[in-house]
């Protein structure tokens, strides 16, 4: 039996998960988890052979969660089930130890092969994230300016690009707005840019804004 723990701050989410999962006989949903507190509360108190994980929640989420659950459960495979597109996350997520990503829009089709897969020890992603993992162990000149940033410098501009002020941001990462301001200036100095107009037309041609 494979004991899932299902993170995510949505009920209709959750809910539909477990909707998907009730007819699998060797699935069971042990636990949930409503934002990324919650969910290390339960992975240490917890028994779970498999963890659905959000990256967007709110308290402790992203790549900071997935590296503090590798922490307390080294062993305990994380699945991403995200709203972010592969090419935002998914390669900053399977870095920081996740196991297996897949888009809520195909986790109807693909949720109980992925579950497997990862509980068997093998990592579940597209044909697309493996080109993308190959690509960045092969040094490149012509890499797109978002792909420079730290894990952490890439959630600054996802706030920013979508219009979050310096307060809002550390009050979501729970860093100090000094922190989060010098964030913002090592972002715009590493990308090349001058004004936050010209960086949401670039997250918008790219595709790294969340709507």
């Amino acid at each position: 039996m494979i004991n899932i723990l299902i993170a995510d701050d949505h009920t209709i989410m959750r809910e539909g998960l477990k909707r998907i999962l009730e007819g699998e006989t060797n699935i069971h949903v042990a636990g949930e988890a409503i934002d990324g507190l919650d969910a290390l509360h339960k992975v240490r108190t917890g028994k779970f052979d498999v963890i659905l994980l959000d990256l967007s929640m709110p308290g402790r989420s992203g790549v900071d969660l997935i590296r503090q659950i590798k922490e307390e459960a080294p062993k305990l495979p994380i699945l991403i089930l995200t709203m972010h597109e592969e090419d935002q996350y998914a390669v900053r997520a399977m870095r920081a130890g996740a196991h297996g990503y897949l888009t809520k829009e195909s986790a109807g089709l693909q949720l109980v092969s992925a579950i497997h897969k990862v509980a068997s020890g093998r990592p579940y992603i597209s044909m697309a994230v493996a080109e993308q993992l190959a690509m960045n162990l092969m040094p490149s000149k012509s890499a797109l300016p978002h792909t420079t940033l730290s894990d952490r410098e890439f959630e600054v501009f996802q706030f920013l690009v979508q219009g979050k002020t310096i307060t809002e941001i550390a009050e979501n990462l729970y860093l100090s707005v000094k922190t989060v301001s010098t964030h913002k200036t090592r972002i715009f100095q590493k990308m090349g840019m001058t004004n936050l107009s010209e960086m949401v037309q670039y997250a918008v041609a790219h595709h790294l804004l969340n709507n």
